[in-house]
């Protein structure tokens, strides 16, 4: 791992598909010093590691093109703290449903999560969850073709579910499982990156100085 410089931890943002330049703006706004990463060489370089949201299976396919499958894992199952929303918590988890055949697992996190559990693009919604360990209230949390965890293990900390819906029909939606921590890895089904709330990048920064 790198050195932080004074206060500001180095986090890398895996930079290969999804919402990169919006995660590198909140780390920012939360004291990293935030660095794409696109090679194995850069994971030295860095304190902590960001796995954005986008398409799952696509950042799969990357990660082997790019030589980082294995690094990552054994970076991750070496100490490295980090953090996936939406698709980033499925590549985090270690048994994904309604995956590809082919979709590799970086591991990390001792969930199985649903891919698309909530439904198609037309079924993104939002919602106002209470969040385990952030202070200030409910985060407005933004669920695009977001999964959720099905089962979570033993030592995996549950830090937010969806509260009952007002609608009857959005019941299936309900207590579900959208935000979980295992030591130094965390992740969220919905998207904290494009809402102008910094308080889920502040805890991961807070984990990666700790850590």
């Amino acid at each position: 791992m790198a050195t932080a410089t004074g206060a500001r931890p180095a986090v890398g943002v895996l930079a290969l598909q999804g919402a990169v330049r919006e995660h590198v703006a909140m780390l920012e706004s939360a004291g990293a010093r935030a660095v794409p990463v696109r090679r194995p060489a850069e994971l030295s370089e860095i304190d902590g590691l960001v796995l954005p949201g986008g398409e799952s299976t696509t950042m799969s396919r990357l990660l082997e093109t790019f030589e980082l499958l294995e690094p990552l894992r054994e970076a991750i199952a070496g100490g490295l703290p980090a953090f996936g929303s939406c698709a980033g918590m499925i590549l985090l988890a270690r048994q994904v449903l309604d995956g590809r055949p082919d979709q590799q697992q970086l591991g990390g996190l001792d969930v199985v999560v649903r891919r698309n559990a909530f439904g198609r693009q037309v079924d993104s919604f939002e919602a106002d969850l209470p969040f385990a360990g952030v202070p200030g209230g409910p985060l407005h949390a933004v669920f695009i073709r977001a999964p959720w965890v099905e089962k979570a293990g033993d030592g995996v900390e549950v830090l937010a579910t969806v509260p009952d819906p007002e609608d009857p029909p959005d019941g299936n939606r309900a207590d579900r499982i959208v935000a979980v921590r295992q030591g130094a890895v965390v992740a969220t089904a919905f998207h904290p990156e494009i809402t102008r709330d910094e308080r889920v990048h502040r805890l991961f920064v807070e984990l990666v100085r700790k850590a």
